[in-house]
């Protein structure tokens, strides 16, 4: 998904275990002119649907980084919600590697690389994956109540999560040098606040964190706010 501006300022958006690039649909209407909007649409989902899910970290992340080093070089926000901001913090490392690091680096709902809590959640039976999940506020009620949508949905949100559970920060990477800003949902559940603090070590760019209101899922809260603050990270 691309909205927006001509593609000298973008923010990338990098969505949730089992989510797809319109997660980030309703961030189009806060986007201001001259900003594009793009969301990573993952393997399995979306107009991709048709592709095996991708069960990896670092290689979602190479898939992503490949396709932005396809575009024109431009400033770039990357900003990652839950899966999303380890796969923005992989692809950020990428795209640093390759001389165009972004102008700064947003991770959302999120513990630092390496730091998940709850690595066995992928293996639990259908029916208390599939509750669990719906507790967490990101499945719509129609879809949660459905059975034909959840049995295509469980195989991908296993994967990403088994990608979430089995990831771990390369030893020796090189800090990035752009700023980290870090957005917690207060009341999630799935983080661990006191150790968000950690994610300051990946950057030498300086970090920042920041409590929103509405659990995992605050990124569905206050959109417009969200957004303004994700630009000013940028200088946008």
């Amino acid at each position: 998904m691309t909205t927006g501006g001509p593609l000298g300022a973008r923010v990338v958006c990098f969505p949730h275990s089992g989510g797809s690039g319109i997660a980030f649909g309703e961030w189009s209407a806060a986007v201001p002119p001259g900003v594009s909007l793009m969301a990573v649409q993952y393997p399995g989902r979306g107009d991709r649907f048709g592709e095996p899910p991708v069960d990896d970290v670092a290689a979602m992340a190479g898939c992503a980084a490949a396709e932005l080093l396809r575009l024109p070089p431009g400033d770039r926000i990357l900003f990652g919600h839950s899966l999303g901001a380890l796969v923005a913090y992989e692809t950020a490392l990428l795209l640093r590697d390759a001389g165009e690091e972004p102008l700064a680096l947003c991770v959302s709902a999120a513990m630092p690389p390496g730091r998940m809590t709850n690595r066995s959640v992928h293996l639990a039976p259908d029916d208390e994956f599939w509750a669990r999940l719906c507790a967490l506020g990101g499945i719509e009620p129609a879809v949660a109540e459905n059975a034909e949508l959840r049995d295509l949905l469980l195989p991908v949100i296993r994967s990403d999560l088994r990608a979430h559970a089995t990831y771990r920060p390369r030893p020796g990477t090189r800090p990035l040098s752009c700023p980290v800003r870090c957005y917690h949902g207060a009341g999630d559940p799935l983080v661990e606040q006191d150790q968000l603090a950690e994610w300051a070590s990946v950057t030498s760019g300086g970090f920042t964190e920041t409590v929103r209101p509405g659990g995992h899922f605050h990124v569905t809260t206050d959109v417009a706010g969200l957004v303004a603050d994700v630009l000013r990270q940028g200088g946008k």
